[in-house]
C-alpha cells in the first residue's frame, strides 16, 4: 500500500471519527436532527487541517512496511497537535464564524482527539505486521541454528530484531541471558530473558541451542572469557558483536556478527579521549609519523586523519607498507593531504631534508626494531635504529621547530635484560636530554605488547595452531602486559597533549596476562581443546627475555595525570654526559655495522 492510498483512507476514517464522536456522546444516532449542522462544519474544518498537519510532519513520506518506534512517535506528535487544533476549532473558531449556534460539546472534541491517533495507527500496524509475516513466509529457511543471545540490552534487542526480520540468515533466536535480576522473566522482542549468564550450560541443553551470540559491547574481557569457556564445555560456538570502540569509531555496526577474537577476551572499559585537546594539537597542523607503515604507525595515521590535520607525513623505510597506508588513507580520507617519505631514520641527511620540506608541528616516532631475540644477534642494528634514529629525529625536531615529539617506547626499557630493551631505554634518555636542553614538549610513552601487531605472539600462536601444534611457550610463568592497537594509539595521543617536556608516560594496561592462558584461550577459540587436540610445549626462556615486565624503575615517581589511564614517571637516572655517551655508542655501532 502506497502513501496516496493511506491519504484517501485517512480522509474517510477521519470523517467517520467525527460521526462516531457525536454518536458516542449522545449514545445513538438521535443527535443528527439537532447537531448535524455542527457535525458537518466540524468535519469540513478539522479533517483538511488534520491531513495538512499529517503531511507537514511527514506521515505520508514514510515506508510503513518497515515502521518502527520512530514512526509511532511522529503519529503521536501529529495527533497531539491535531487535538489542540480540534479543541480550538470546536470551541472558538466555528462559533466565531457564526456557522454553528454554540460551541461543540467538549466530550465530542475529546472523543475525536482520542480516536484520531487510533485510526491513523491501526492500518499502518496491520500493514507492518502483514509485511513481516509475508517476508518471514517467503524467506523462511528449511532449518536454522538455534541461538541464545547473551545480553538483553539495546545491542541484544538489535541483534534479535535483525535475526527475526531476516530468517534467511538461518539463525533462530530462542531467548536471552542477562545478569540484571530485574530483567529475568521479561520479554524483549518477543523473546524471554531466561536468567543470568552463569546458567548458560543449563539453557543450552534445555533449548537445544547451537550457538551463543554475545551482545555486550562494553563487557569486560573476564566476562567474555568465562562465557567462551562455558560455551566450549557445552559444545556450542560463540559469536559476538563488535566491541564498543569499533562501534563508536564507525568502523563496525552493532548488527555485524563475527567470531570471538583474542581481543574480546582482554577487553577493558572503553578509553575516553579528550578529543578537543588532541584536536587542538593536530587539526590544521602538519603531523609527521615515523614507522608509518608499521602496526602502531599506521594506526596513528588513521586516528590522526580523523582530526583533520593540514598534512600527514607518513615516513618509513619499507616502501610496501608505506604504500599500503597511503592507499588506505586516500580512500578513507580523500580530503587529507598525505605525503609519503621513504626514509631510514638512521640517514640524518635525508631525514633533515624531510623536516626542512614539511616543518611538522608534532612528530610521533614509532620507527624501531622490536624483536628481542633478533636484536640479541644484531646489536649494531638495534643501536643504530633505536638510538641513533631517535637522536636524529629529536635533533631534527629541535632544529625545525617541532612543538611536540612523542617517542613510542616499551615496558622492556625498565630494568632491561635485552639489547632491544636497553636501546629503547637509551632512546628515552635521548628524548629526555633534548627536551631539557631545548625546553620542548618532547616525551616518551611506554607500553607493553600490542595485540595484532606484526610479529606479536598471537599471529605466531595462530600459525602453530593451524599447523596442528605444538604451541611453543618459553615458560609457564611468563607474563606480559597487552593492549589492542587502537587502545595504545588513543592513549599515545592523549599523553602527547599532557607533556611538558622530558616526562615518560606509562599507559595503564590492566593486569599482566600469563602467556599460557593466552595460548589456551586461542586454542579454544579455534574450536580445539588444549592438551587433547593441540599440545602446549615449554621451550625455556630465550636470550634477553624476562618472566615479568615492569612499568617503573624503583626510584621513578609515578604520579597520576588528568587521564585515569595515563601515569607520569619523572625519570632521574640519566647522567649529565648522556649526549656524549650516546655519540660514543653510535660511533661503535657504525664501526661494527657491515658496509
Amino acid at each position: 500500500m502506497q502513501n496516496r492510498h493511506f491519504f484517501v483512507l485517512d480522509f474517510i476514517l477521519l470523517i467517520l471519527v467525527a460521526a462516531v464522536a457525536f454518536t458516542s456522546r449522545f449514545e445513538g444516532w438521535g443527535w443528527w436532527a439537532d447537531w448535524h449542522r455542527e457535525a458537518i462544519w466540524l468535519a469540513l474544518l478539522i479533517v483538511p487541517l488534520k491531513l495538512a498537519i499529517f503531511h507537514a510532519v511527514g506521515i505520508y513520506r514514510r515506508l510503513w512496511r518497515y515502521a518502527s518506534v520512530a514512526e509511532l512517535e511522529i503519529v503521536l506528535v501529529a495527533s497531539a497537535v491535531t487535538a489542540g487544533v480540534t479543541l480550538l476549532a470546536g470551541t472558538l473558531v466555528l462559533p466565531a464564524l457564526g456557522v454553528v449556534s454554540g460551541r461543540i460539546p467538549l466530550s465530542v472534541l475529546l472523543i475525536d482527539s482520542i480516536l484520531t491517533p487510533a485510526v491513523i495507527t491501526i492500518p499502518r500496524i496491520v500493514l507492518r505486521s502483514w509485511a513481516r509475516r509475508e517476508l518471514n513466509g517467503r524467506k523462511s529457511p528449511a532449518s536454522g541454528r538455534r541461538a541464545l543471545i547473551a545480553g538483553a540490552g539495546d545491542a541484544g534487542g538489535m541483534i534479535a530484531a535483525e535475526l527475526l526480520s531476516n530468517p534467511q540468515l538461518g539463525i533462530v533466536p530462542v531467548g536471552f541471558l542477562d545478569d540484571d535480576p530485574f530483567k529475568r522473566g521479561l520479554h524483549l522482542r518477543g523473546l524471554r530473558v531466561f536468567g543470568p549468564l552463569s546458567t548458560l550450560a543449563e539453557h543450552v541443553k534445555r533449548h537445544e541451542v547451537d550457538e551463543v551470540i554475545t551482545a555486550m559491547p562494553s563487557a569486560p574481557g573476564a566476562v567474555i572469557r568465562e562465557l567462551v569457556k562455558v560455551a566450549a564445555t557445552a559444545g556450542v560456538n560463540v559469536r559476538t558483536i563488535p566491541g564498543l570502540y569499533e562501534i563508536l569509531s564507525g568502523s563496525k555496526s552493532v548488527s555485524t556478527l563475527r567470531q570471538i577474537e583474542i581481543q574480546d577476551l582482554l577487553r577493558r572499559e572503553p578509553i575516553e579521549t579528550d578529543l578537543e585537546e588532541v584536536g587542538r594539537m593536530i587539526t590544521g597542523r602538519v603531523v609527521l609519523v615515523t614507522g608509518a607503515g608499521g602496526s602502531i604507525g599506521s594506526e596513528l595515521c588513521r586516528q590522526i586523519a580523523q582530526l583533520s590535520p593540514a598534512r600527514i607525513v607518513a615516513l618509513g623505510r619499507g616502501e610496501n607498507s608505506v604504500f599500503e597506508i597511503l592507499q588506505e588513507l586516500q580512500v578513507t580520507y580523500p580530503h587529507i593531504d598525505v605525503a609519503p617519505a621513504i626514509v631510514d631514520v638512521r640517514d640524518e641527511r635525508r631525514l633533515d631534508a624531510v623536516f626542512a620540506a614539511h616543518h611538522p608541528h608534532a612528530v610521533f616516532h614509532a620507527a624501531a626494531h622490536k624483536h628481542v631475540p633478533l636484536m640479541e644477534a644484531s646489536v649494531d642494528e638495534a643501536i643504530l635504529n633505536n638510538v641513533v634514529g631517535t637522536q636524529n629525529v629529536a635533533e631534527c625536531c629541535s632544529i625545525y621547530g617541532a612543538e611536540r615529539l612523542v617517542l613510542i617506547s616499551t615496558d622492556k626499557a625498565v630494568r632491561p635484560t635485552s639489547i632491544m630493551g636497553a636501546t629503547k631505554r637509551v632512546a628515552e634518555g635521548v628524548v629526555h636530554a633534548v627536551a631539557d636542553r631545548e625546553q620542548k614538549n618532547f616525551v616518551s610513552v611506554r607500553f607493553g605488547n600490542v595485540l595484532g601487531s606484526r610479529g606479536s605472539v598471537v599471529p605466531t600462536f595462530m600459525r602453530q595452531i593451524a599447523a596442528g601444534g605444538p604451541v611453543t611457550i618459553t615458560d609457564p610463568e611468563m607474563r606480559r602486559y597487552f593492549m589492542t592497537i587502537p587502545e595504545a594509539v588513543q592513549l599515545v595521543l592523549q599523553a602527547a597533549v599532557m607533556g611538558r617536556g622530558g616526562e615518560t608516560f606509562v599507559l595503564d594496561m590492566g593486569e599482566p596476562v600469563k602467556i599460557v592462558d593466552l595460548a589456551t584461550d586461542l586454542i579454544r577459540l579455534s574450536g580445539l581443546e588444549p592438551g587433547t587436540d593441540v599440545e602446549i610445549k615449554f621451550t625455556g626462556a630465550r636470550p634477553g627475555e624476562k618472566l615479568y615486565e615492569e612499568l617503573f624503575f624503583g626510584s621513578d615517581v609515578a604520579t597520576p595525570t588528568v587521564h585515569p589511564k595515563v601515569l607520569r614517571a619523572r625519570d632521574t637516572h640519566f647522567p649529565p654526559s648522556m649526549a656524549l655517551m650516546v655519540d660514543r655508542l653510535a660511533e661503535a655501532a657504525w664501526r661494527a655495522a657491515p658496509t
